[in-house]
């Protein structure tokens, strides 16, 4: 009678390279938590004053809670990035789609490329473009969206006469962040497996009912991504809202009036420069809402790609 005997585990020789390379990424991915530690914890020791201060001799907040000064400018950050968002996700979606599947190769190329720098320029370029631009031309069709639509809430009020909304900033919003969610749409696209699409063409399917069929199911977590990566980048997007946006306080859902609420991050960049003693903590304290509110985000984000990947097909 003869016993067989368990072959041991057999180890990988580990190369010098694969040594370096694994604590390079090691290394790198403590470094990003340290930073990010680093961050969180100099925002909430600068914020401290700001909450817990006097308010009424604070420079910035005037009396004002600190929480009833961040209110509006929180909602203006989400109202401009999801009216952003609107706009920009079927353009991207569209464009994306048109890239991959519907353009010949040389075309399709040219418009990737165009759309990789795009996403190149300069935020004050955008800022330069909506206000210079944008919001003289726009101006016109905002009288006519509320001479004709006037009774639709978002469309209602006194129609600013310079252009200068929350409408024109989400616009330009929009443009910025539309490049990079191509770019991602577009790659997450053209993974779709080839016999996913030639299954559904064989069928009988024809070109759009494939790519409803065979893309869009398969590319939906990467649209989530994508949606929520240029929701993030709308988000803390400073120097084109303030060079756009004619601000006054206060929170209204109305778009094309001259009375428009602010963003935590262009409230920042205007602000900064003259703030002093307690008001710096009271920007910084603002710093850390945005902060905390783009965490939130992309929380929400990770968590809605994890459950519907189990049900696209991606894995």
């Amino acid at each position: 009678m003869t016993t067989t005997r368990e072959p041991g585990v057999i180890r990988a020789k580990q190369r010098p390279g694969d040594r370096i390379f694994s604590g390079t990424a090691i290394g790198a991915g403590v470094t990003i938590l340290l930073v990010l530690a680093a961050v969180t914890i100099f925002l909430i020791a600068e914020s401290v004053p700001a909450i817990t201060g006097d308010s009424e001799k604070n420079p910035i907040l005037e009396g004002r809670n600190f929480f009833a000064y961040v209110g509006p400018l929180v909602f203006g950050t989400l109202w401009a990035a999801f009216l952003a968002l609107v706009m920009a996700t079927p353009l991207s979606i569209g464009i994306a789609l048109f890239i991959s599947h519907y353009a010949p190769r040389r075309l399709a190329q040219t418009l990737g490329y165009i759309i990789d720098l795009l996403a190149a320029v300069p935020s004050v370029v955008y800022g330069l473009w909506g206000g210079l631009v944008l919001a003289p031309t726009v101006q016109p069709l905002y009288a006519w969206f509320n001479e004709n639509l006037g009774w639709f809430p978002l469309f209602s009020g006194d129609v600013s006469a310079t252009g200068r909304t929350i409408f024109t900033a989400a616009i330009v919003l929009a443009v910025m962040i539309l490049p990079i969610m191509t770019a991602i749409s577009r790659e997450i696209f053209l993974q779709t497996p080839v016999l996913h699409e030639e299954a559904a063409l064989a069928l009988g399917s024809t070109r759009w009912e494939m790519i409803k069929m065979a893309v869009l199911p398969f590319a939906r977590p990467g649209i989530i991504s994508a949606a929520m990566l240029g929701l993030g980048r709308a988000l803390g997007e400073t120097m084109a809202v303030a060079m756009v946006l004619s601000a006054s306080g206060g929170v209204t859902w109305q778009v094309l009036t001259a009375s428009n609420p602010s963003t935590i991050a262009a409230n920042i960049a205007l602000r900064f420069p003259e703030a002093h003693g307690d008001g710096i903590s009271v920007l910084i304290a603002s710093g850390l809402v945005l902060f905390v509110v783009t965490f939130a985000v992309n929380a929400a984000a990770r968590f809605v790609v994890n459950r519907r990947k189990d049900f696209s097909g991606a894995n």
